[in-house]
């Protein structure tokens, strides 16, 4: 006789053992390494932001393991002191935000203060906020852009690479006209990515931006803008 079948009990997700299984991960010199490329000291734009040398595919395989965390314990991670907790905290909002778009939408705008660094912001705005407005009005993007927050600034235009995505380009150069004047070299590098993200999709439209424009940009911004043009090309806007 066959026996019947007893489901495996299924072990409760918690902040705690999320929290024990990121320090089993740690690494010592990794963290060392990540403090001094995210640039933690003092004056400098991640200035005590800790690390504990977690990796990337790290982060994603723990966000996949604790993708069904409260969203109570969800809300605690992403305040953590610790850079990797709160990465990790913000992967599993993009993993369950199709399924409830204005609850995580709600969520990662009410946690952007500690969306504070430039890694937290790029792997991640534009898969919420840059899809969530999509049909939507971008005025809070326009908000976001006359921030005096390096990171809301920098969220700003980098949550338009979606709308780049769908050869809508008109709030990304808008956006590019409000920060061209930044004095921020991580502004600077945003703005150029987008610019040649536009490039790639239509490239009259990102140089009809720089016949404007191009004499005023700080140098960095059009380096990135122009990245993919040939040598010549290059040479021809640098000079």
């Amino acid at each position: 006789m066959q026996k019947a079948y007893i489901p495996q009990r299924i072990k409760k997700i918690t902040l705690e053992k999320l929290k024990g299984d990121v320090k089993n991960s740690s690494h010592k010199e990794r963290a060392k390494n990540l403090s001094w490329f995210f640039k933690t000291k003092k004056g400098e734009y991640g200035e005590g932001d800790k690390f504990i040398g977690l990796t990337m595919p790290q982060i994603r395989q723990l966000a996949k393991k604790y993708k069904m965390l409260s969203i109570a314990d969800l809300e605690k991670l992403v305040k953590s002191s610790v850079h990797e907790e709160r990465m990790l905290a913000l992967i599993i909002m993009t993993l369950r935000y199709p399924k409830e778009k204005d609850r995580f939408y709600k969520l990662y705008i009410n946690s952007r203060q500690y969306i504070n660094n430039w890694d937290l912001v790029d792997v991640t705005c534009h898969k919420i906020i840059g899809d969530y407005l999509l049909q939507k009005s971008r005025n809070v993007l326009y908000n976001f852009a006359k921030s005096k927050s390096l990171w809301e600034k920098r969220i700003a235009i980098i949550s338009t690479a979606i709308f780049i995505q769908k050869n809508d380009f008109a709030d990304t150069l808008k956006i590019a006209e409000i920060l061209l004047l930044d004095k921020h070299d991580l502004i600077h590098k945003a703005v150029g990515w987008m610019l040649r993200e536009v490039g790639k999709r239509n490239k009259k439209v990102e140089e009809i931006f720089l016949k404007k424009h191009y004499k005023k940009m700080p140098r960095t911004m059009l380096r990135y803008a122009i990245e993919k043009f040939s040598e010549p090309e290059r040479k021809a806007w640098l000079g």
